[in-house]
């Protein structure tokens, strides 16, 4: 083996061998969603929901002139002033304003040069050709004007890369001049549904039961940045199985169920099939812990999630949004934690993720948070990060908020 061929297989990520731990697999997820290409650029229209990919910087001062706060009349040195003319907001100054004179102006409207202060309409007083103050002495210098560059000067940062771009960001953006936003791609996503039981629709028969995963996911992996279409469902076949990893062409391939050593499990073998590489193979976690993370030839990525609807929605929390966060560009954000009302019970020695809602003390545990159930969750505000051996009364536990 040559060198140039030692360094490539040694800058591969050794095979999993066992369950990953828990805090390690959602790392493992992040680090498998850094974006590798250059940021596309898009009109602002299309920028909403998606993340900074470099940092917002003004492209002008913000105000670019001096305007007037208010309307009123824009006066030059102390009263009396003799007024002429009108300014409106979208028309530039005519010239210079002398002093003791005075230009009625409109909220907006860019000052003349010479202009010391904006007279207040209610506070100013007509006086023939005259204007003067209805308190005398009480106008002071700068008064109601919004100063060039008060808010940014030209080239002054005004967001961090990581930003979520919402309404007020847009806004800021093209007052500072952006017609185009750098921002990374929403992920495309295809959620894949295994399963010959599975029922789109009506009442669960002997042997069938409904899907609940196919309505629940694809807002959460919407919620996460991601693009997904509808659910496509995959009987229990391999070929079938195989045929579908292999012709996505999505950035990440959801699939439920089939990731353990089940006669109809064909994950693994599909993934071996298609040259997949494994990342993660099951994490130590309950539910949920014979999830996956494997990488697509292309750079794409698969996550597995197991079958059972609360399992399901653990191997989201560790994998799937992780990974779809990173690739939309969200950061990790900060640990939200908070303390346990009462003791939360653990695995012995898996970390344990638990259905709870606040209350003004602490969170609680919610009941129905077997692997198969989705009552705890659907009234869950959280889950409750519990380590091997559960959390005693009073301890401090990490959240992860419910999408």
């Amino acid at each position: 083996m040559s060198a140039v061929e030692d360094l490539v297989v040694l800058d591969q990520p050794p095979a999993p061998t066992g369950p990953t731990g828990w805090a390690a697999a959602r790392e493992t997820a992040r680090r498998a969603g850094r974006p590798g290409s250059a940021p596309p650029r898009v009109p602002l229209a299309e920028a909403l929901g998606r993340t900074l990919a470099e940092p917002l910087t003004a492209l002008t001062d913000l105000p670019a002139f001096d305007t007037s706060a208010m309307d009123g009349w824009a006066v030059a040195g102390p009263g009396p002033w003799r007024v002429s003319g009108r300014l409106l907001a979208g028309r530039p100054a005519d010239g210079p304003l002398a002093d003791g004179a005075a230009v009625e102006i409109a909220t907006g409207a860019q000052l003349p040069p010479g202009a010391t202060a904006v007279l207040r309409r209610e506070h100013g007083e007509p006086d023939g050709p005259l204007l003067r103050e209805r308190v005398p002495g009480a106008l002071t210098t700068g008064q109601d004007v919004r100063p060039r560059g008060q808010e940014c000067r030209r080239g002054e940062q005004l967001l961090p890369a990581g930003t979520r771009i919402g309404p007020a960001v847009l806004g800021l953006a093209a007052a500072g001049g952006h017609d185009l936003l750098a921002v990374h791609r929403r992920p495309v996503v295809e959620l894949l549904v295994l399963g010959d039981e599975l029922l789109g629709s009506g009442l669960p028969r002997p042997g069938l039961v409904r899907d609940a995963l196919g309505p629940l996911l694809p807002p959460w992996l919407r919620a996460a940045g991601a693009e997904t279409g509808e659910p496509r469902a995959v009987r229990d076949d391999f070929g079938l199985l195989r045929d579908a990893l292999r012709h996505s062409t999505a950035d990440v391939v959801v699939t439920t169920g089939g990731t353990a050593a089940g006669p109809v499990d064909f994950l693994h073998r599909a993934l071996a099939e298609v040259g997949a590489r494994l990342l993660v193979d099951g994490v130590a976690v309950r539910p949920g812990h014979p999830m996956l993370l494997a990488e697509l030839p292309g750079g794409r990525h698969l996550v597995g999630l197991p079958g059972n609807p609360l399992a399901a929605v653990a191997g989201a929390v560790t994998l799937a949004l992780p990974l779809l966060h990173a690739l939309a560009g969200r950061g990790p954000g900060e640990p939200v934690r908070a303390v346990a009302v009462a003791a939360l019970p653990g695995h012995p020695v898996d970390t344990r993720l638990l259905p709870v809602r606040r209350t003004a003390h602490g969170v609680v545990q919610l009941p129905y948070d077997g692997p198969a159930m989705l009552r705890g969750i659907a009234l869950a505000e959280a889950l409750a990060v519990v380590p091997p051996g559960g959390a005693a009364a009073g301890a401090a536990v990490e959240l992860l908020e419910a999408p």
